[in-house]
This record gives structure tokens, sequence and C-alpha cells, in this order.
């Protein structure tokens, strides 16, 4: 199987540098809410919390992400990209174009 890995590990590092912006960018939607009810109205209040629930459930998929990206850039230090995780199978080339950070073949994703 031949892969382009300096082509992959430039798209996954760009990736990467994407995600953690949009995490940076996204900071100060999952800071606390104040408790201030004279300020805020109560529907207001629970409109803010499910915001910020929503962006905390964001960060943690962020969060996901990296560890993928990352685990990949090792796969291919290490010399094992392209190849399923759990079966050892080479991974389809298309799936790979797809999602350049995935570590399981189709079959065994199923």
């Amino acid at each position: 199987m031949s892969h382009d890995l300096a082509k992959i590990r430039k798209t996954l590092k760009a990736h990467k540098a994407d995600v953690l912006a949009a995490r940076e960018s996204s900071a100060g939607e999952r800071a606390p809410q104040e408790l201030d009810q004279t300020r805020v109205g109560r529907l207001s209040r629970m409109d803010a919390l499910q915001a910020q629930a929503m962006s905390e459930a964001l960060d943690q998929r962020r969060g996901v992400e990296l560890r993928r990206i990352d685990a990949a850039l090792e796969r291919i230090d290490g010399g094992e990209y392209g190849f399923c995780m759990t079966c050892g199978d080479p991974i389809e080339l298309k799936r790979l174009e797809l999602d350049p950070a995935t570590a399981q073949c189709a079959g065994c994703a199923a």
C-alpha cells in the first residue's frame, strides 16, 4: 500500500491546527455562568446554561478529534499508518482519504 505520508502528515497537522483554533475561539462560551438573577431573567439564564452545555460537549468532541489526530501522527512515525488497529489489514485508500485519522478498516469499524 502506497501512501504519500508527507501529504497526510501535513493534512493532519492542518486539521489539528483548525481544531485547536476552534477550541480556543470558543473558550469563553464554556466559562461559568453568573448566578445573578437580578441581571438576567430565568429563561435567558436557562438559554445561557444550555449554550454553555452545548459548547462543553463540542469541546469534548474536539478533544476526541485531537487524540485521533495525534494517534494517526504516531502511527505514521511508527510505520503503522494505513493498517487497521483491530485486524491488521490495510485500511481502504478511499476511507483514509475521507478521514486520514481513521484507525480501523470499514469491516472492523462496522
